[in-house]
């Protein structure tokens, strides 16, 4: 019984953050205006929030994938994953306030400065999440021993974290950061394939990519 309610507990957590993550993607699409005209030239103008929209969607799709992949691992969650699944979250619906303010600003250096605080903080928060979840499950299990040192997404932290500086000295180059740490996650992570691949059979993960 207490096995059931832990799974439906971890369900209703996965349903709840797909659920925003979809209404964060759809509000950031509405915020994208249509060009004032009908010829490639009034297109340029709306560049900025194309690209800035490709690449917010780029990280929310990023984290979903994660945190999906995620929760296929995990076997039981607890009262500290949830409030850090909600920590996650508060930081990902920051997102497209922080796109639609850098855009309209041309990408001006404040504006970068705080797209990368709200990056930064959502991809700590990640990590955050990530422990207590290993915390949750003991630190021999399946997710545990596929994350293993996890060096990309510390990596991650540390360029997105020099954004912030950077987009003070050079807002380009801020810029390049944020277009090389969504690349970054674009590129498969093969870990937990070979984890999977190297496991026993008798073990039920699926193959993700964290």
């Amino acid at each position: 019984m207490r096995d059931s309610v832990l799974g439906m507990t971890k369900a209703r957590m996965e349903m709840f953050s797909d659920g925003v993550i979809a209404i964060l993607i759809t509000i950031m699409v509405l915020e994208l205006k249509a060009p004032q005209g009908a010829t490639l030239s009034a297109l340029r103008g709306t560049v900025p929030s194309l690209l800035t929209y490709v690449m917010s969607f780029l990280f929310l799709g990023t984290y979903w994938n994660s945190h999906h992949h995620m929760l296929h691992l995990t076997e039981r969650v607890n009262g500290v994953v949830l409030w850090a699944n909600l920590h996650l979250l508060f930081w990902l619906s920051l997102i497209p306030f922080a796109t639609s303010w850098m855009a309209a600003s041309d990408l001006a250096a404040a504006p970068t400065a705080f797209y990368g605080v709200v990056m930064s903080l959502a991809a700590i928060s990640f990590t955050i999440l990530k422990v207590a979840v290993i915390a949750a499950q003991g630190s021999n299990t399946a997710l545990a021993r596929a994350v293993g040192s996890d060096r990309r997404s510390k990596i991650s932290i540390v360029l997105l974290v020099s954004t912030i500086p950077l987009a003070f000295v050079n807002r380009f180059l801020s810029d390049a950061l944020y277009v090389i740490v969504a690349l970054f996650w674009v590129v498969p992570d093969t870990r937990i394939e070979r984890f999977v691949s190297t496991s026993a059979p008798t073990e039920e993960v699926e193959v993700p990519s964290v």
